[in-house]
């Protein structure tokens, strides 16, 4: 996980840089509105929805039966709730500069009862709950107008259940607080009036902790993965300001993109009449390019975009059957097909996607019966929503840039192996990304002029 988090501090890095000018130099100029300077200073509240989904490697050692299995506990749900802040809005060599502090507490349905292993001692189920969690933060990012791309990071707290079944009677079942630290990166922007939305991607550390009950141990690894979009009113804030027209999306546009993605990919074994249930997290960097197409009316703009991507993802802790078996598990490169649908408000565009999605699926099996590797592409679904701002990269850039901030699910579906007379693999690869992009667009923006 700490390979997806330095892969989005580098993405925020970008969406930082993304905010560095408007969009257009030479477009046509409209009148500019009245009061549409914007100013972030101020105290805000709001709300927000999105997924979590842990990446807890656990280790059980049960003597009684012989066994030391390791897989990742992966509780995934919906998440909610709301946060409060302030932001001071100050100069800097860079430009205007935000610099706040934020705290937040959320209900979870993130939630993994998947796991079932075999020992000596019979079936052991895992279940594992994380029912709350609320951080305290500070945040500092670079403004541009109406538009905000920032780092964020600070504490962490919150509540983790973990369950074990043998047997059919339950040997341990513990709920306990755990504390920790949060960090993590978004872009946020003005909606109109008081009312700002935000995407914003967090990686929670909860620590490390090993229980013991009769004769063995847990040893579990809590780490959550926050992807959630966020809705804020700034109370007393510059009610007066109105969004200007919409830029002019319309066009063919290329570029690239880098970021961080993490696995979520239901797996079986089956190896001498035995079952394990569990699953495969491979996680790692992502980096591609994208092509695509807008049309536009008034506020509303429609697109298709192609993506290509490269991937470090792997996962090489999984070990199960006793362990009889070894996982090293990839996703090499993936790619997207995808339309889009969004809204302009001024030189933002907020926006949906979703589409057709494929790639390449490489497991190696290190087992009793031998060594065994498996590839294949497969074909499946992408969905997901970002933001798309303007981007000149310090005025490096001319005025046709833009960045963008993604988030992404794919669902590649599942695939089955069979080996050495008696083994069976099946794995259900999904996905969950978030990457920072740079377009071209081969048009000339409009643009209010202030």
């Amino acid at each position: 996980m700490k390979r997806i988090f330095a892969g989005v501090v580098l993405a925020g890095t970008a969406a930082v840089s993304a905010q560095a000018a408007d969009l257009a130099v030479k477009a046509p100029y409209l009148k500019a509105p009245v009061a549409a300077v914007y100013d972030w200073t101020g105290f805000y509240i709001g709300a927000n929805v999105g997924v979590g989904l842990g990446r807890n490697l656990q280790t059980h050692a049960y003597p009684v039966g012989g066994s030391l299995n390791t897989t990742y506990l992966q509780p995934q749900g919906v998440i909610g709730g709301g946060q409060i802040g302030y932001n001071w809005q100050l100069g800097s060599f860079l430009g205007p500069m935000l610099l706040g502090l934020e705290a937040d507490i959320q209900g979870s349905g993130a939630s993994d009862g998947y796991t079932t292993l075999n020992s000596l001692a019979g079936p052991v189920n895992y279940n594992q709950k994380l029912d709350w969690f609320g951080t305290v933060r500070g945040r500092v990012g670079l403004v541009r107008g109406p538009a905000v791309a920032y780092f964020t990071g600070g504490y962490a707290v919150g509540s983790v259940k973990t369950t074990v079944t043998e047997g059919g009677l339950v040997a341990f079942d513990n709920s306990k607080t755990r504390s920790g630290w949060v960090i993590g990166s978004g872009v946020e922007a003005a909606l109109g009036g008081n009312w700002t939305g935000k995407i914003e991607y967090l990686y929670l550390d909860l620590g490390n902790q090993t229980d013991f009950f009769g004769n063995q141990s847990l040893r579990t690894e809590v780490r959550e993965s926050i992807f959630r979009a966020g809705l804020n009113y700034r109370i007393g804030g510059n009610g007066t300001y109105i969004t200007p027209p919409p830029a002019n999306w319309a066009g063919l546009y290329i570029g690239g993109n880098f970021g961080g993605a993490t696995g979520r990919d239901r797996s079986s074994l089956t190896l001498g009449g035995a079952t394990d249930a569990f699953n495969l997290a491979p996680d790692g960097f992502i980096g591609g390019g994208q092509i695509g197409y807008n049309w536009q009316a008034s506020n509303w703009v429609f697109g298709v975009e192609a993506d290509f991507q490269g991937s470090t993802q792997k996962d090489q802790r999984a070990s199960v059957l006793g362990p009889q078996a070894y996982y090293d598990a990839k996703l090499p490169w993936f790619g997207t097909a995808r339309g889009r649908i969004g809204y302009s408000l001024g030189s933002t565009l907020f926006y949906g996607t979703a589409g057709y999605a494929y790639g390449n699926i490489k497991s190696d099996i290190v087992s009793s019966i031998g060594n065994y590797s498996f590839k294949t592409t497969k074909g499946g679904w992408a969905a997901g929503a970002g933001i798309e701002t303007p981007f000149q990269l310090f005025g490096l850039l001319g005025p046709n840039w833009t960045s963008k901030t993604e988030y992404l699910y794919v669902d590649l579906g599942s695939t089955t192996d069979v080996f050495g007379g008696t083994g069976i693999n099946t794995t259900k690869v999904t996905e969950h990304i978030l990457r920072t992009g740079i377009n071209y667009h081969f048009n000339q923006p409009v643009v209010a002029k202030y």
